[in-house]
């Protein structure tokens, strides 16, 4: 009799259990998210707005001619992250850093706002990225992308060759253990997490500041400056919840079966000291692509565009030189 009442006591419990996991998260209230302003209300003088794809994207322009370089920022920052090296850059041609959506003060669009593919999943960025470049009148250009704007930017030459004169690859999360959530989007996508996520995703206005030290060979030298660069987004309306669209968008996209295909000129730019994408990821897939330089830049982590931009500059304008003379 004790064993079968123990029994009970333990499937009672578990059933409870069970509601808890799967009623609690679509009951449980969400405090609003405070203090947000529509993105444009972040701009700055250097701003521009162009409607891509449908979405009014965020971008600024440093110099004029060829070649132009489109510079892709990574997880959780945006058009910010290359400030330190935008007029260096434009003094060589034009270069154009815009936030891809979820990130800076590009529009955040919400489900129910489009139909068919998500505008956040890696097929809909690739096609962003042609897009703005056709808004632009630019043919051809030069994809410049960081860590996850480095995925971007390998699809992007992968599904539109005609259009990418090169890559330059810094720090980026392609191949090796460093793929997007993929086996977890059955479980991200269930309307527990649905709800959830998005209140989730808020701990990256504290746990972010963290992460960036992380992505820094010697974090004592990060400005006040930078950490209001990388936190002012934090401000645009449904940040939150556009974040966890991206990290949930469905998708098919495998840049990393067909990297073989990336027959045009690469230069991949680490830091010897990556904990984020770490280096040893960079130099494999330099490895592996036909065509690809590599610079390994010393004493510097994730963010060798912002952590050592004499560095990276000195890489990419050699790299340059090479391309105009080939």
């Amino acid at each position: 009799m004790r064993g079968r009442g123990f029994r009970r006591w333990v499937i009672l419990a578990g059933s409870v259990l069970l509601v808890v996991v799967v009623v609690g998260p679509l009951v449980v209230p969400i405090p609003p998210l405070e203090g947000t302003v529509p993105p444009r209300a972040l701009a700055d003088e250097e701003s521009r707005f162009v409607t891509v794809e449908g979405i009014d994207l965020h971008f600024k322009v440093a110099g004029e001619g060829e070649p132009a370089l489109v510079l892709l920022h990574g997880l959780g920052a945006s058009v910010f992250s290359w400030q330190g090296v935008m007029g260096a850059l434009g003094e060589r041609g034009t270069a154009i850093a815009f936030d891809r959506p979820a990130f800076g003060l590009t529009e955040r669009p919400m489900p129910g706002d489009w139909s068919g593919e998500s505008p956040y999943s890696l097929e809909a960025q690739a096609a962003q990225t042609v897009g703005l470049m056709d808004a632009l009148g630019l043919e051809r250009a030069i994809l410049v992308g960081h860590s996850a704007g480095g995925r971007t930017a390998v699809l992007t030459a992968l599904d539109y060759p005609e259009r990418v004169e090169g890559l330059i690859l810094v720090a980026p999360a392609v191949g090796g253990d460093v793929r997007s959530f993929g086996r977890l989007g059955p479980l991200l996508r269930t309307p527990q997490m649905r709800r959830l996520g998005p209140y989730l995703a808020r701990s990256i206005a504290t746990r972010g500041i963290d992460i960036l030290n992380r992505s820094w060979h010697d974090p004592s030298r990060i400005s006040e400056e930078t950490l209001a660069g990388y936190t002012r987004p934090l401000q645009a309306q449904d940040w939150d919840r556009a974040f966890w669209e991206l990290v949930t968008a469905r998708g098919s996209a495998d840049p990393e079966g067909r990297l073989e295909e990336l027959a045009m000129p690469v230069l991949i730019v680490t830091g010897d000291d990556d904990r984020i994408v770490p280096t040893a990821s960079s130099v494999a897939l330099a490895e592996r692509l036909p065509a690809a330089e590599l610079v390994v830049v010393p004493a510097c982590g994730h963010l060798p565009h912002e952590e050592r931009p004499e560095a990276f500059l000195a890489a990419v304008g050699a790299w340059l030189d090479r391309l105009e003379t080939r």
